[in-house]
């Protein structure tokens, strides 16, 4: 199956992209739970739907000296984009795979898994396969979002369209859009033990900085949903170009709160043999 006919968000360039300053957005969340959880030196690290690479090399950052760090997606043209701007140096990996095919071998210490089993249709047998590429007391750490905690400050039309066009789109496609609260037990269905589980939610008011990071993944996130919202038949190109306009207007706006949806981070390990 092609990327564009699983996922709801654009591949390719354009998705890598929204990537970049998704990663910008998330990394203050994202780097805070890989302190908490503790990422050593000299580990092997796997990045399942790796996009991009930025979280890959974080992961190959913190497991160096002597660790690695594995990124794998389906989007040849993300993986190709992500070798090249690969940091000379560093202990990383890019593969192309599917994860519902690809194997993954037992030899990991820690597997990332971000905004993916949102696009599964069967995330508990997603999340169950990617466990199993875990050693012994190795850890599966998961953020996925729930679309049903995102605010706009002031209340904003526009915006209230956009998370209704994204949960459209997802449901069409057979996908959880708030598949956040259901991370703990797929965890446990996986057979993870010792879960556990955080919420954080990033958002921003000044145009400035890590703040319009975050500001502008809600227009660039549109932009990329744009083509299935219309294969769909949610709405037609003139509509998408308005709210469009409307959410840039938002992102620059020095008096508007945008927030991501909620996100919930969760982990667990899998018990030593």
């Amino acid at each position: 199956m092609t990327v564009e006919a699983r996922y709801i968000i654009s591949g390719g360039l354009a998705g890598r992209e929204r990537l970049r300053v998704l990663a910008r957005a998330m990394y203050p969340t994202t780097a805070a739970l890989f302190d908490r959880i503790g990422i050593e030196p000299g580990i092997n690290c796997l990045d399942v739907g790796c996009g991009g690479g930025d979280v890959t090399c974080e992961l190959a950052r913190r497991a160096a000296p002597g660790g690695r760090a594995v990124g794998i997606d389906m989007d040849a043209a993300k993986v190709a984009i992500a070798r090249e701007e690969a940091e000379p140096g560093l202990a990383v990996e890019y593969r192309e795979g599917d994860v519902l095919t690809t194997e993954i071998a037992p030899d990991y210490d820690v597997i990332y898994v971000r905004f993916l089993l949102t696009h599964m249709a069967d995330p508990a047998a997603v999340a169950k396969r990617i466990a199993g590429g875990l050693r012994p007391k190795g850890v599966l750490i998961v953020e996925d979002i729930d679309f049903t905690g995102c605010f706009c400050h002031p209340p904003s039309a526009a915006y209230d369209r956009y998370v209704e066009l994204y949960r459209g789109a997802a449901w069409a496609r057979g996908v959880d859009p708030n598949i956040g609260p259901r991370l703990p037990q797929l965890l446990v269905g996986a057979g993870c033990e010792r879960v556990g589980v955080n919420l954080v939610q990033p958002a921003g008011m000044t145009p400035e900085g890590h703040e319009h990071d975050v500001k502008l993944v809600t227009p660039l996130t549109l932009e990329n949903i744009a083509d299935s919202t219309i294969a769909e038949g949610l709405a037609s190109r003139e509509e998408i170009e308005s709210v469009l306009a409307e959410l840039y207007e938002l992102a620059a706006d020095t008096t508007t709160l945008l927030a991501f949806p909620r996100i919930v981070q969760a982990w667990g390990y899998r018990a030593a043999i």
